[in-house]
């Protein structure tokens, strides 16, 4: 069944045929909708094209596809069981392992995704603080909940009341949206980084992370680190520990199983009471085999340094890359961590170029995005980098030729 095939077929019995960030029609004209199989740092679609990955199933895949480490640890437990009448075990020492590793955790509630781990965050923090409204950075992608979708089909403004936008890295923008609801503000939601998609990447600010920190106590309100997107590539501490701040709550999910579907929420021991009263659950939430392959990822990671790893892949990536715009005439913009990178070119502001390039990527074997940030995994090895990076060369002289 190709491709094409399977694209006919889904248009008949799944609203557009595909919905969602994983909609291929979004992409470049070259990108597959459909994929077989993943091995490491591999994929193959369903026409057999094999790809080396730096998407990494949008960031679900921190270790490479099917690590034998992971696969074991969520064989045994589904030998057990998995969907019980109750949590089993793993679930006590998957939360004594999270509290081990991260700091400015006491406690851990697990949940299914991203969006789920950062609704529940704040929910934990109005039950805290009996207040209602959220500070927010502008473009932030929270989840696709009605609160938090970027798009606003479906949702009414209600949804959004609660939200006061802020300019990210900008003390001056944060502390002027606080002001506007003085006395209100149950929480400042933030990601570790700027990530929004179509834009170039920023790197936090110390010093606005540090004034957010102070912010929030001043306040009286929870600082909420959204550490979905980056959690587990930057540090396995939490993303903000290098900075020396430490958030009330933070939201987990993406690479926290290796592609095993799991989120959490850790908190400090203040909230601890709060996130008790809270009624947050779901028949899938307590899946025992995610918990396993979770305990698994986080294990192999701290045992093997893994985030080493993807650094130094990553810093192999971004050097070459450079090199390569350099001497095809491009002048390029590499942002983000090197465990989170993204390259965009330079006046390109209807991205035409960066699409083209990706799709001349794809069709020498290098999957990579035009709009939305790349993901390393530790799989990646100094190897696949440099014949990744064969593919992305033919790809930036393919690119040139064609805007000539």
């Amino acid at each position: 069944m190709t491709d094409a095939d399977l694209r006919r077929r889904a248009l008949k019995v799944v609203p557009g045929g595909m919905y969602g960030h994983l909609n291929a029609a979004l992409f470049a004209p070259g990108f597959p909708q459909f994929f077989e199989r993943g091995e490491g740092c591999r994929q193959w679609d369903v026409d057999g094209r094999e790809y080396i990955d730096f998407m990494c199933s949008w960031g679900p895949v921190v270790l490479g596809h099917r690590h034998p480490g992971v696969e074991a640890a969520a064989a045994r437990q589904a030998a057990l069981g998995d969907c019980l009448n109750g949590p089993g075990p793993i679930m006590v020492e998957l939360a004594e392992l999270l509290v081990d590793t991260v700091p400015s955790a006491d406690w851990a509630m697990f949940s299914k995704n991203g969006t789920d781990a950062t609704t529940q965050a704040l929910m934990v923090a109005r039950a805290a603080t009996g207040r209602t409204k959220v500070l927010m950075a502008h473009g932030a992608y929270h989840g696709a909940d009605p609160w938090c979708t970027p798009s606003l089909s479906g949702t009414t403004p209600n949804e959004r009341a609660d939200l006061v936008e802020f300019a990210y890295n900008s003390l001056e923008s944060l502390e002027a949206a606080a002001a506007t609801v003085e006395g209100d503000v149950a929480a400042i939601i933030v990601t570790p980084f700027k990530h929004d998609s179509f834009e170039d990447q920023e790197l936090v600010e110390p010093a606005f992370a540090r004034g957010a920190r102070a912010l929030a106590d001043r306040l009286g309100a929870a600082l909420v680190i959204d550490d979905v997107r980056a959690g587990f590539r930057v540090d396995l501490r939490g993303s903000w520990e290098p900075y020396g701040v430490r958030p009330d709550l933070t939201a987990w999910s993406k690479a926290m199983a290796n592609g095993y579907p799991i989120a959490a929420v850790t908190g400090t021991d203040a909230l601890r009471g709060p996130a008790q009263t809270l009624y947050s659950t779901g028949s899938f939430w307590f899946s025992a085999v995610a918990m396993a392959a979770a305990k698994a990822t986080i294990e192999i990671l701290r045992d093997t340094d893994g985030i080493g790893a993807m650094e130094r892949a990553g810093t192999q990536l971004r050097e070459g890359l450079y090199e390569q715009a350099k001497s095809h005439g491009f002048v390029v913009n590499q942002t983000g961590p090197v465990t989170i990178p993204w390259l965009s070119f330079d006046g390109d502001a209807d991205l035409s170029t960066a699409m083209y390039w990706s799709d001349a990527c794809l069709r020498h074997g290098v999957y990579l995005h035009p709009w939305h940030n790349w993901f390393m995994s530790a799989a990646h090895t100094e190897a696949d980098v440099a014949r990744a990076l064969e593919g992305t060369d033919q790809a930036f002289a393919e690119t040139r030729a064609h805007f000539a």
